[in-house]
């Protein structure tokens, strides 16, 4: 069986709640620290264009966005679950909100002046310069507006008094009494807030949710060790890709199996990946492509969040 190979950088969000889910599986992993802005031409060569992090290589097989990674993972290992019996629409519909609302409002929160200058304080100006500029492009394009701090400060009380009142209820330690997808989904822009003491109190302030966030992140990340990039850039050419998924090929806007065509993020971070389509199921969508360091790989997205396009 192949390695996981978690392709991330220490301080991003997503990179964290992709570590935790694989602390929570238990499970080994190598990796492969890539840079937090563009070019990442190493990454690139894998997914063949898509960058935004984390990206999960398993063999040849290139997974994209921590909704897809998460239930790669419990292919992978199936207990203890992120979907547990009878919560799986309620777990998957919570980390979605909490993946992009919650997301957005950490992002703008931390992203203030008093909050940049602590958390980028050890960087020279010409690197916080190079970052802003990259983020700037990351979020152009997409349907993701970008939220004011005075509206991420405005919310954010609402959105923490519903948390403290959920988390006070006695059915458990977690959001819906047991661990799950959505608990990751949640503690994630947390855990970026809890980085300086600027943004920290939007956090500390709310007693339930703090213990709950302690929780989810002991955890942890698991067992892993480095790999360079080049290592699993190797590992990708001296690997086949894995067999289709056993699920009817679905695609209701009429792109067959074997079309060349481009998929890309609808939010934000949307390069365009080309390729051909191997597969559309109800979860995953699969781009057969090569490249002359990767080899050959398959490239597997979530459908929701993703549009397809004729190449």
């Amino acid at each position: 069986m192949s390695e996981l190979i978690l392709h991330h950088y220490p301080t991003s969000l997503f990179a964290e709640k992709a570590r935790l889910l694989l602390g929570f599986k238990g499970l080994s992993w190598r990796s492969v620290k890539i840079s937090p802005v563009m070019p990442k031409p190493d990454l690139t060569a894998l997914t063949g264009g898509y960058r935004k992090t984390p990206v999960l290589q398993i063999g040849a097989d290139i997974y994209c966005d921590t909704s897809l990674i998460a239930r790669r993972l419990e292919q992978e290992k199936a207990l203890p679950a992120f979907f547990p019996e009878g919560q799986e629409m309620i777990a998957a519909t919570f980390a979605a909100w909490a993946d992009s609302v919650v997301f957005q409002h950490a992002v703008s929160l931390v992203f203030q002046p008093e909050s940049i200058a602590v958390r980028f304080g050890n960087m020279p100006p010409e690197a916080i310069k190079a970052f802003i500029a990259d983020r700037a492009e990351l979020f152009s394009g997409g349907s993701a507006t970008r939220l004011s701090a005075e509206q991420a400060r405005h919310q954010w009380p609402t959105i923490m008094a519903r948390l403290e009142q959920q988390l006070q209820r006695e059915q458990g330690d977690f959001l819906f009494g047991e661990p799950s997808i959505a608990d990751f989904a949640l503690a994630h822009p947390l855990w970026f807030l809890k980085a300086t003491p600027v943004t920290s109190p939007l956090v500390d302030a709310y007693p339930a949710v703090s213990a709950w966030l302690g929780r989810v992140l002991g955890f942890g990340h698991g067992a892993f060790s480095e790999m360079s990039s080049e290592e699993a850039l190797e590992v990708a050419r001296n690997a086949t890709p894995a067999a289709l998924p056993d699920e009817q090929f679905d695609e209701p806007n009429g792109f067959e199996a074997g079309q060349q065509v481009v998929i890309a993020a609808i939010d934000y971070g949307v390069d365009p990946v080309a390729g051909e389509l191997l597969f559309a199921g109800s979860e995953e969508l699969i781009l057969r492509r090569e490249d002359e360091r990767g080899g050959v790989v398959h490239v597997h997205f979530p459908r929701f969040g993703f549009r397809i396009e004729k190449r």
